[in-house]
């Protein structure tokens, strides 16, 4: 959540701006004395441990494909790998194509090494789509990154087709193009890369429900958001669904006996539970 400073060093507010006074300092809700507490901005969070971990500005929390980001938590995430120093994450908006995530990373890994490293520790639609590595960041005069310097990301290419290998995966690529409106989509392409939101997510769900003949969890879908992937696990889910089915047992054929007035006995077959 976002921190609040309160204590004898607090501000009374900003220099003839009561708008943003009034935005920013706030009545103290834990004290009777009138004292006020300072929104800060900033994101932290408690870990397991006791520390606080600091995430980022709350005014950098963006909205992309339905889903709302903390810009400042892939910073964070960065920042923990060992070849990385520093890192700024922007929302890019290239004037052909989709908004994009961007990174920018001060170290010597490579960015595909540092994307999958990424992967093991962010969901899918928070992983950058592209990894920009400098050896430093450009400064303004005031010692801060002059975003307005760093070097533009280049354009998304998309991956040379690779054509899907099973009925399972022909059929999650067919519904991911259909969705997104592609001609094709290859087997190692992501859906939420090719633009898939959250909304689209939850009708290519649906939609594999009912192709694929398995009750498909839409969590699934952010699981696994590749074709091949998502293909993999619905097979697995198929093979589940069977061996958890019940068995009927078979209808055992009894012979009753029955005594002639001779003496002779005669055996008559029944199913079991008919008399």
């Amino acid at each position: 959540g976002e921190i609040y400073v309160g204590g004898p060093g607090v501000a009374r507010g900003y220099w003839n701006r009561p708008a943003l006074t009034a935005s920013r300092f706030l009545p103290n809700p834990f004290a009777t004395d009138g004292s006020r507490l300072y929104r800060s901005g900033d994101l932290a969070r408690r870990r397991a441990d006791g520390e606080i971990e600091y995430l980022g500005r709350a005014d950098h929390q963006v909205k992309l494909r339905g889903f709302r980001i903390e810009l400042g938590e892939i910073e964070a995430a960065l920042c923990r790998l060992p070849a990385v120093r520093e890192a700024l994450v922007l929302l890019d908006r290239p004037a052909a194509g989709e908004p994009r995530l961007v990174a920018y990373a001060v170290g010597d890994a490579e960015p595909a090494a540092l994307r999958a490293a990424l992967a093991a520790e962010l969901p899918e639609h928070m992983l950058p789509a592209v990894i920009v590595t400098l050896e430093r960041f450009p400064l303004t005069h005031h010692g801060k990154v002059d975003r307005a310097a760093l070097p533009a990301p280049e354009p998304l290419a998309r991956r040379a087709f690779e054509a899907p290998r099973t009925p399972s995966e022909y059929l999650v690529a067919e519904a991911f193009a259909e969705l997104l409106q592609l001609p094709q989509v290859s087997r190692d392409e992501s859906f939420f890369e090719l633009g898939g939101d959250s909304i689209l997510a939850v009708r290519a769900a649906n939609r594999l429900r009912e192709r694929l003949g398995v009750p498909l969890p839409l969590r699934l879908l952010f699981e696994h958001p590749r074709a091949a992937e998502l293909a993999q696990a619905a097979d697995a889910l198929r093979g589940q669904a069977s061996a958890a089915a019940p068995v009927r047992p078979a209808r055992r054929q009894l012979a009753r006996v029955t005594p002639g007035a001779d003496g002779d006995t005669s055996f008559q077959q029944s199913k079991q539970g008919q008399p």
